[in-house]
């Protein structure tokens, strides 16, 4: 079972994400947005869950990358609020939510997916955006 610190989630969203995760992973849902006062939730984690409007420049992927988190999805398609670039430089796999449904129940089903195949060493396909080739990465 992974552990996840979700950032930006809505009161609206939370039954949303209790559906698609089926208690599979142990999922920390946060109101907040991932920030300098908020980063310290990751620590201990397996992953980060983020929205759009959390922004990964160098100092917060270095931030993360102190408190051990080497996993980053990002709940949009949208990946420019992201440093791919030094994500890549710190060994950072940042994966995205690509598919058609931007619905939250969409949004919450394709984040599941994806710690589901990180879960098992997989690549997660069309939504890796990690700037490094790698063995596991899908062509």
């Amino acid at each position: 079972m992974k552990v996840v610190v979700v950032y930006n989630v809505r009161s609206f969203e939370k039954e949303f994400w209790a559906l698609a995760n089926a208690k599979q992973h142990d999922l920390t849902l946060i109101s907040n947005g991932l920030n300098a006062e908020t980063q310290n939730y990751a620590r201990g984690k397996d992953a980060v869950v983020i929205s759009v409007s959390d922004i990964l420049d160098e100092s917060m992927l270095l931030n993360l990358k102190g408190l051990g988190i080497n996993k980053i999805m990002t709940r949009s398609k949208d990946t420019a609020h992201i440093d791919l670039v030094k994500a890549g430089d710190l060994n950072i796999q940042i994966a995205n939510a690509p598919f058609e449904d931007q619905s939250p129940k969409g949004l919450a089903e394709q984040t599941v997916r994806n710690l589901n195949l990180w879960g098992l060493e997989k690549c997660v396909g069309k939504a890796c955006c990690c700037l490094n080739d790698c063995a596991k990465k899908i062509k």
